[in-house]
């Protein structure tokens, strides 16, 4: 369970960070990073029930990206 976890830590950091770029974001704090591909995961993860999109890990972690520049266009669009 802990192994799981930290995978997904990692993933998550990265999504986060593939994000980031995507977005043309100012942060490379690691931090920042694994949090915005948490919160993409779990964003992604809802539209892909929404749309009753699944299947393996590539697909997943084209949900995180997606979910990840999703909550970037959000948080800019909140902070202006």
């Amino acid at each position: 369970m802990l192994i799981k976890l930290l995978v997904e830590i990692v993933i998550g950091g990265l999504c986060g960070y593939a994000a980031n770029r995507i977005m043309k974001g100012k942060s490379d704090d690691i931090i920042a990073n694994v949090l915005l591909g948490l919160v993409g995961g779990v964003v992604g993860g809802l539209i892909g029930n929404l749309l009753n999109v699944g299947g393996g890990w590539l697909t997943g972690i084209a949900l995180c990206i997606a979910g990840s520049c999703l909550v970037i266009w959000i948080w800019r669009k909140i902070r202006k």
